[in-house]
């Protein structure tokens, strides 16, 4: 049994003190008949509850997905930082979490949910579910990095890396200037895809650091089967369409 106020505020219709007095002005009905108590305690499986004439259906698990942009944080909550779930709004459900983390200064996709299950799924590393990045490297990668992606790497843990997939997209040397124009300093650059299994602490930059690198830039772009949609700005989030998440399930 739930609260009515509560049922409506799960469904992101407005804050609890918003809807306390939408239900105390009788917008709100139960089973076709008018609602004034906030309190009032309903089966969410089994009872009709209308919101202003329209019917609200009761959603026990939500699934988000957001573009994290940098400079936010992978967290429920942070007294001094801006988190991912901040982005959604203060009229979000309180019980979702962050699948996983992404680094302050990495982009890209994040899956939101209360699906506990799920996430469990997702994120153990029993379960060798792909994690697919796009990085920019300080250096030129050639094949000795890729082989090295293969058969894991020593990051300073108790075990090494899981094997993991090192694609090169584009590797260039280039002249970059210095203070003022006044000197020349040559330099490489690479861009990358980087598919791993495990979620480790910095992982994919510790790996890179591992070959004497250093990652410059980092998006997320895919997690299993669920791939960031690129019309999503940076910030921005939707729900998953039946279609990714039978897929992901």
């Amino acid at each position: 049994m739930m609260r009515l106020d509560k049922y409506l505020a799960d469904m992101r219709l407005g804050t609890r003190s918003e809807l306390k007095k939408a239900i105390r002005s009788g917008r709100v009905s139960v089973n076709h008949r008018p609602a004034l108590k906030p309190e009032l305690k309903l089966d969410e499986t089994k009872d009709t509850v209308e919101f202003d004439g329209s019917k609200i259906s009761y959603r026990s698990l939500e699934y988000w997905m957001l573009h994290k942009p940098a400079g936010v944080i992978s967290a429920t909550r942070d007294s001094g930082q801006r988190t991912v779930l901040d982005l959604l709004g203060n009229d979000r459900r309180k019980d979702l979490f962050p699948v996983g983390r992404l680094d302050k200064d990495t982009e890209g996709l994040l899956l939101v949910t209360n699906d506990g299950d799920l996430a469990h799924r997702l994120l153990a590393p029993g379960k060798h579910v792909d994690k697919t990045y796009f990085a920019r490297i300080d250096k030129k990668v050639g094949q000795k990095a890729v082989l090295a992606f293969e058969e894991g790497i020593d990051i300073g843990d108790d075990t090494p890396t899981m094997p993991a997939k090192l694609e090169v997209l584009r590797s260039s040397a280039y002249l970059s200037e210095h203070t003022a124009g006044l000197s020349l300093e040559h330099r490489e650059e690479s861009e990358v895809l980087v598919t791993i299994q495990e979620g480790r602490y910095h992982q994919i930059k510790r790996m890179f650091a591992a070959l004497g690198m250093n990652v410059i830039y980092l998006k997320r772009l895919s997690m299993g089967s669920l791939v960031l949609d690129e019309n999503l700005e940076k910030g921005e989030a939707r729900r998953l369409t039946e279609e990714e998440l039978n897929s992901l399930c």
